[in-house]
């Protein structure tokens, strides 16, 4: 029971496990049970059965490193262990994660790692799914950097009221407007550096100033978009203590205001007007519009009254003209439908 698995090195005084770099294709079924901290990276594990690590001969396992491995998909049951603390499965190419990963009961799971590994859609989706049923209700720290997440699923973290690290930078997030930071009453961390964030709504800001324990948050290297909508963004900056390093934060578009520092932007730098709604800019333009049509349509009934005679004498001429046009062609019938006055037209011709 205290012996070592082939290809793996074994500290029982440490209670450590390492198989590193060994290209393992299953987890080894003989660990030793004393075994806390594992050690399984650099290898090739594929898949995570139900009761890969089984509970009953890993009692005490705490801190599982499953990073740099090929896994692919994580089953229900995979990680259903008793004293887990610790997990990290950073760097697999992750194309399936059970939401009951971790057994039907939940996990006393506390630190969570996941860089690089939730570049699958789905994937991202099932983690969520996990989350918000508040399985890992216990867990303190969770990393989702270098993922190139574009948006987060709504809702994922109100379910976790333990949380107190939040990594979500080398993302490539460009806003925050549906993610809700309500339920992290401890969160003390958060960072979003490395992103494509170009604003932080008002609403967004609200909930930062309503957590208690937030205190760090990393917003460097974002591509800040420094027109009349960031107002709100800078006047927090400037009154708030929670962010670092918040003096080197600048602009990156427009142009004009490229490199330029957010805590040195005014309002006479963003030159804001009074915005109109456009609502109010349409019905305006309508009443223009009738305004003008009403003014052509008089000027010309203005013009047909000062030119009533001439236009009736007109007329007139019209009326005569047509009529000797027409007895012309009544003539012409009738001297067609006579043989005898054909032929004496015929004669006059000659």
């Amino acid at each position: 029971p205290g012996s070592c698995p082939d290809l793996c090195k074994c500290s029982e005084p440490a209670k450590t496990v390492k198989c590193v770099n060994r290209n393992l294709t299953a987890v080894p079924p003989d660990l030793p049970p004393y075994v806390r901290n594992l050690f399984l990276t650099g290898n090739r594990l594929a898949v995570l059965p139900p009761g890969a690590f089984p509970a009953q001969r890993l009692p005490d396992l705490s801190a599982l490193n499953l990073s740099g491995n090929h896994l692919r998909a994580v089953e229900a049951g995979a990680l259903a262990l008793p004293a887990l603390r610790q997990l990290d499965l950073s760097g697999n190419p992750l194309l399936s994660l059970s939401p009951q990963a971790f057994g039907e009961g939940g996990s006393p799971l506390e630190e969570l790692a996941l860089r690089g590994a939730l570049r699958d859609h789905g994937v991202l989706l099932s983690l969520a799914t996990m989350l918000q049923s508040g399985a890992l209700h216990n867990l303190s720290r969770l990393e989702l950097a270098d993922n190139g997440l574009l948006l987060l699923p709504p809702g994922m973290f109100t379910a976790l009221p333990a949380l107190q690290q939040l990594d979500l930078s080398n993302n490539s997030l460009v806003g925050l407007g549906n993610v809700s930071f309500q339920g992290l009453g401890q969160l003390q961390s958060l960072n979003l550096s490395d992103n494509s964030l170009g604003v932080l709504r008002n609403d967004t800001l609200a909930q930062f100033r309503s957590l208690p324990f937030l205190r760090r948050i990393s917003l460097g290297r974002n591509a800040w978009v420094c027109d009349c909508a960031i107002e709100d963004l800078v006047a927090w900056l400037k009154e708030s203590d929670q962010v670092e390093g918040k003096e080197a934060l600048t602009c990156a578009y427009p142009d004009k205001m490229l490199g330029k520092a957010l805590l040195k932007i005014n309002s006479l730098d963003l030159n804001c007007s009074v915005p109109i709604d456009l609502p109010s800019q349409l019905q305006t333009s309508y009443v223009f519009l009738g305004i003008v049509l009403a003014l052509i349509g008089a000027i010309f009934l203005l013009v047909l009254y000062l030119n009533r005679k001439g236009i009736k004498k007109w007329m007139h001429n019209i009326r005569d003209a047509c009529r000797d046009h027409m007895e012309g062609y009544h003539y012409r019938y009738e001297i067609n439908a006579d043989p005898r006055l054909t032929n004496l037209s015929s004669n006059s011709d000659v």
